[in-house]
């Protein structure tokens, strides 16, 4: 148990000093994840109050694919973000692969089910009158939406925050697009993964407890969008 106290006292000395290569990987790990969010929410929050609001065939087995997709392993959309962004892959020429746009993208596609996903529950989950009296008054399919959205403005929130606790603790996709390479592209995740097996037990638990901070005011931001709601 030694080990573990000293090593919480050398990580907190380590953040304390504002080491700049603990710092550079925290401000990496946040600028792939805000990025990513950011795309995910300006794409999924109209895709999924699109989906909610409009009848269409295939509706069904579209939810149902992105219920799976939200459960799929992120070592698989590394795999195919490999192969999409490699030099023999489609997207190759524009030489994203391990640089922090190249993880921003695969960060990007995990996130886009999630915010779909919540925003098309959240839509879902409203009073069906507001829908009614918001056509009944003739307004616009944007004016509709911009209104619904503004209802439902706490869960659709709260989807965005869920998308970004779930990049920002991500590793495979990290990993497998980024390469952890040092002072470019090491997040906090594969640096924990790859100090601890080097024996820097130190740096690890510094980035792990930057990292449960972050989770921390993640769920803290649910707390009071859940409060604020009531």
């Amino acid at each position: 148990m030694d080990y573990i106290f000293k090593g919480f006292l050398d990580a907190g000395r380590l953040m304390a000093s504002f080491d700049p290569d603990v710092w550079f990987i925290v401000w990496t790990s946040l600028q792939v994840s805000l990025l990513a969010t950011l795309l995910a929410s300006l794409a999924g929050v109209p895709l999924g109050a699109l989906i909610a609001l409009r009848r269409f065939r295939g509706k069904p087995i579209l939810q149902v694919i992105l219920n799976t997709m939200m459960a799929l392993p992120t070592v698989v959309i590394g795999l195919l973000g490999y192969a999409f962004l490699s030099r023999r892959g489609p997207l190759g020429a524009l030489e994203l692969l391990y640089t922090p746009a190249g993880i921003s993208l695969g960060l990007f596609v995990l996130a886009l089910p999630t915010v779909v996903n919540l925003t098309l529950a959240a839509i879902q989950g409203l009073d069906p009158r507001l829908i009614v009296t918001c056509r009944l008054l003739g307004a616009t399919p944007i004016q509709q939406t911009w209104k619904i959205l503004r209802e439902g403005r706490f869960a659709v929130t709260a989807a965005i925050v869920v998308a970004f606790g779930r990049v920002i603790s991500e590793v495979g996709i990290a990993m497998m697009l980024g390469g952890n390479i040092r002072g470019f592209t090491r997040t906090m995740t594969t640096a924990i993964a790859l100090e601890t097996a080097k024996g820097e037990f130190e740096l690890g638990l510094a980035l792990g407890m930057v990292l449960l901070s972050v989770a921390l005011g993640v769920n803290g931001m649910l707390f009071l969008l859940q409060r604020g709601k009531t």
